[in-house]
């Protein structure tokens, strides 16, 4: 199978940002007011928490954050170690990603309307999640598909309002034709956002909706094993 181009690529960090859109509003509505993906936001709610304003939760702030540094240290190493041996190290990060999900949604497999889930296993649920997210982000920086960290779209909305008439920046990319890239990578964690938000508002149970996330992502690693082989020398 030949690598995928350019257009390939962008395809599948859109899906890849689409999917955290949907992962973070399953985790902030339906498990408690915190971030499995979105860090930037868990440190102020810590701190809001910490200060103990606004009721939001510290536990479950901390494991998210804990098990996002863990989920990002070990796909640094497992990523790293798989490129050093020249194997196909984008396809197994997303692999590993959807299993660590699927375990999520296994864990949460009994969260329902009716019945929801105690406190020890949404601390498991959220853990789980942001150790795959966490992975997620060494692998979005180690392709470096300009625009698309698929977590955080603070850069790329700076950008494509700095790069655009607007701006008239020509540093950030003013007369270029980098701004429908930009405008996607924002528009596809929106996307992910309201579709996450709109799955759970019509009743869909949570753990349903994580379950068909990680499905995604294990096909997206399957479709492209080619893309490795044009990602792997960029390790020497």
């Amino acid at each position: 199978m030949e690598p995928p181009s350019g257009i390939a690529l962008t395809v599948i960090m859109v899906c890849l940002t689409v999917a955290t859109g949907v992962l973070d509003a399953v985790s902030f509505l339906s498990l408690g007011q915190v971030f499995t993906a979105t860090q930037t936001g868990n440190l102020l709610f810590l701190g809001f928490g910490i200060a103990g304003q606004g009721g939001l939760p510290v536990l479950a702030t901390v494991v998210s954050l804990g098990a996002f540094a863990l989920g990002a240290a070990l796909g640094a190493r497992w990523e790293s170690a798989l490129a050093v041996r020249r194997r196909q190290w984008f396809p197994v990060a997303l692999a590993t990603e959807a299993t660590l999900l699927a375990g999520a949604a296994v864990a949460a497999w009994e969260w329902g309307p009716v019945r929801g889930l105690p406190p020890g296993r949404r601390l498991v649920v959220v853990g789980l999640m942001a150790v795959a997210m966490g992975m997620r982000n060494v692998t979005a920086i180690r392709t470096a598909a300009p625009d698309f960290t698929t977590t955080v779209e603070t850069r790329a909305m700076t950008a494509l309002v700095s790069g655009s008439p607007l701006g008239h920046d020509k540093r950030l990319g003013y007369g270029s034709h980098v701004a429908g890239r930009r405008l996607v990578s924002v528009s596809a964690m929106f996307a992910g956002g309201l579709l996450g938000a709109g799955l759970i508002g019509l009743g869909t149970r949570p753990t349903l909706v994580i379950l068909l996330v990680a499905v995604v992502i294990a096909a997206t690693a399957f479709l492209v094993p080619g893309l490795a082989d044009r990602l792997g020398p960029a390790e020497e």
